[in-house]
């Protein structure tokens, strides 16, 4: 078994709502001196595959087909053994 962590995260010039209304509010805590907050999305996928070459593989079609937008997302696929298996 293997995780395939999926980091997906918007391309530069790609507004960041959630990023800038996060920034806001550290602003309002007392936290003036952040100046910018990015937000990305972190899937963790556990999946059975024969080696590590096809769990990314399977891993870079899940992200073509459903986790990102390749017009608005860049994204980072990292796999390893599963732990604790």
């Amino acid at each position: 078994m293997y995780t395939a962590e999926v980091r997906v995260s918007l391309k530069k010039g790609v507004a960041d709502p959630e990023g800038s209304n996060t920034r806001k509010a550290l602003e309002l805590l007392g936290f003036a001196d952040v100046k910018d907050v990015k937000s990305q999305k972190v899937f963790m996928i556990n999946m059975d595959a024969a080696d590590e070459q096809i769990a990314h593989r399977k891993a870079e079609e899940m992200v073509k087909r459903l986790l990102a937008n390749p017009v608005i997302h860049n994204y980072d696929i990292k796999v390893a053994a599963a732990e604790g298996v």
